[in-house]
């Protein structure tokens, strides 16, 4: 039996979507070489769809393609991360600026505070739970209910831009020997406190010390009292 087109587009689909979401939770960690055989046979395709999948990521920046080697992860590099942190706090604080404003809606961001958390409840349970590729999606998703709560189409649009190498970073990092994840939830159990009261310069402060913190950078230009530079 042939396989059609569309068979093949959709075999490439699934290729492209299982190793991208193994990337992003951290389960595929840069610098791993991957082979195209291995891939085929793990998901039950030929090598053709892989080859395809494989030759998507690669447009994306995920993965270095070797002919007749296979495919290598990409890593991120650390001036990634600072770029992605300082997009993330710039956005972030504006927003809450935004929420948090004399002429704001009040009830609105009483609405938010209990989106956050919700949020948290859950971030609770993944960890409870030991699920940290859940722990790192629901941190983007909490991250992300404050800047859409500013009512910004094009803040949000930015945004969204930087959810996967968020998502990414994120695994990485509590991935790592000596993370901290009840810190973190309390970090964000801060931010919503300040959130709640209005306080913008304090969500600030800690904001610019969280992403430092746990993505273990600086950030340059970001200056807030309690930040050193």
């Amino acid at each position: 039996m042939s396989i059609t087109t569309n068979q093949r587009e959709s075999a490439a689909e699934r290729v492209y979507r299982s190793v991208k979401a193994d990337i992003l939770t951290g389960t595929l960690s840069g610098g791993q070489l991957l082979s195209e055989g291995e891939i085929a046979t793990a998901l039950g395709v030929s090598r053709t769809p892989v080859r395809e999948g494989f030759l998507r990521l690669e447009t994306e920046g995920w993965l270095k393609l070797y002919p007749k080697r296979g495919a290598l992860v990409s890593a991120p590099d650390m001036h990634e991360a600072v770029h992605v942190c300082q997009s993330r706090y710039f956005v972030e604080t504006g927003c809450i600026r935004a929420i948090t404003a004399p002429t704001s809606d009040v009830r609105r961001r009483a609405d938010v505070v209990a989106e956050l958390r919700a949020s948290l409840a859950r971030q609770r349970d993944l960890v409870t739970a030991g699920d940290l590729a859940g722990f790192a999606a629901e941190d983007t998703h909490f991250h992300r209910t404050f800047v859409d709560a500013a009512d910004n189409p094009i803040l949000s649009a930015f945004y969204e831009t930087l959810r996967e190498r968020q998502q990414r970073m994120v695994a990485t990092s509590i991935g790592r020997p000596g993370s901290d994840v009840p810190a973190i939830i309390d970090c964000h159990s801060a931010l919503t406190e300040h959130l709640e009261a209005g306080d913008a310069d304090g969500f600030a402060t800690t904001l610019a010390n969280h992403l430092m913190t746990v993505h273990r950078i600086d950030l340059p230009g970001v200056t807030v009292p309690g930040v050193s530079q």
